[in-house]
């Protein structure tokens, strides 16, 4: 079945009481044990189980091309539980751009708890191959990366992960199922903050874990999240659901639209350079081709002449763009990144991210055109 109809139709089912072709809400918090005591709906407790969020990991495993999947509060929720499912002692190989929230998570968390990690540049994969320890369980790799748009070849990746006897996971966010399917290149796990392109109106947060197959390291983590319980609404399963039924739809005219800003950004004076894997001038643009396909992806950064003041002060004045963090949404949003994140990070202050939305081309141009040019 093709994704856009897997979109539509995976974890979806007639109302068998009424008829209704839209799923209801099961908010219940606890479900009816059977005369002898066992569960026969299947169901025991919300924390353990519920009809949206079966309904949802359906959905995100048939996707993702995987063979289960587990959904939790947000994406950072999922990120979390999945380096929590490791043992004290294991090493994690991470992007040294990785999103700053997980390498807070590696820093302040699981390095004093006793997990130890390696940033390294995960374009580079002779690079990455010298950082590998007996004890590496996992390398994680963002791809395209947020919010520097760097593109790391996943399949290269995943030969030398299984070489070395260790996992790949693959956050997925920028790319969505619909444009790359990490798990068919070779990944182990795919990531999502499923508050992103998935649910698609920025008005639910969200996370999920989708695994290859049904090993060790997706079991514990399927207990953690049990036992854990950061695991979402019924209403936030149900409206990432809905969410996922125009995913095809808007992700591709998305990046279409991402495509000619880059383009039309690439020519301007005030700008020293556009960060996407669509311009043939970004050094992953060529791997992006041959693991991408339908475009790539509607999320794209900028470095302005000059510097940070500069950068802030077009922020400034965007009138159509809002300045909000986050992207997915159908609204076009820029954010100054560097003044966003924690100290330290290695997002250069010249940057702004841009998420492009489902507003027409033209009226996106101008809004970038009248703020650029009060430099």
């Amino acid at each position: 079945m093709h994704p856009d109809t897997q979109a539509i139709h995976t974890g979806r089912s007639i109302d068998p009481a009424t008829g209704a072709l839209v799923p209801p809400i099961h908010l219940a918090t606890t479900f009816e044990r059977g005369e002898d005591g066992t569960y026969p709906s299947g169901y025991i407790y919300g924390r353990s189980g519920n009809p949206n969020r079966n309904a949802l990991e359906l959905a995100l495993a048939t996707l993702e091309q995987g063979a289960a999947a587990a959904v939790f509060g947000s994406g950072s929720a999922a990120t979390f539980a999945l380096l929590q499912a490791l043992a004290t002692g294991d090493h994690v190989i991470a992007p040294q751009n990785v999103y700053f929230g997980v390498q807070q998570m590696l820093s302040q968390i699981f390095q004093p708890w006793g997990l130890q990690y390696t940033l390294v540049d995960t374009t580079d994969v002779a690079a990455l191959s010298t950082a590998l320890r007996p004890n590496t369980r996992l390398i994680l790799i963002e791809t395209p990366s947020n919010p520097q748009l760097a593109i790391t070849d996943i399949g290269a990746v995943a030969d030398i992960a299984h070489q070395a006897g260790a996992y790949l996971a693959c956050d997925n966010t920028i790319a969505s199922p619909v444009l790359q399917t990490p798990l068919a290149l070779g990944a182990d796990f795919v990531i999502h903050a499923t508050t992103k392109y998935l649910a698609g109106h920025s008005d639910v947060i969200g996370g999920a874990v989708i695994a290859k197959a049904v090993n060790p390291l997706f079991e514990q983590l399927r207990l953690i999240q049990s036992v854990g319980g950061a695991v979402p609404s019924p209403f936030d399963c149900w409206l990432t659901l809905r969410g996922l039924q125009t995913l095809p739809l808007r992700v591709r005219a998305q990046s279409q639209s991402a495509l000619a800003i880059a383009q039309w950004l690439n020519q301007h004076p005030a700008i020293e350079q556009v960060l996407y894997p669509g311009l043939p001038t970004h050094p992953g643009h060529g791997i992006a081709q041959g693991q991408m396909s339908g475009g790539f992806g509607g999320l794209l950064s900028v470095q302005i002449k000059a510097g940070e003041a500069e950068a802030l002060a077009v922020a400034a004045k965007v009138q159509l763009f809002t300045r909000a963090t986050s992207f997915g949404g159908p609204h076009s949003t820029l954010e100054h990144r560097a003044s966003m994140e924690a100290p330290g990070t290695r997002t250069p202050a010249n940057l702004l991210r841009l998420s492009i939305g489902l507003e027409h081309i033209d009226d996106l141009v101008a809004d970038l055109d009248q703020a650029l040019a009060t430099l």
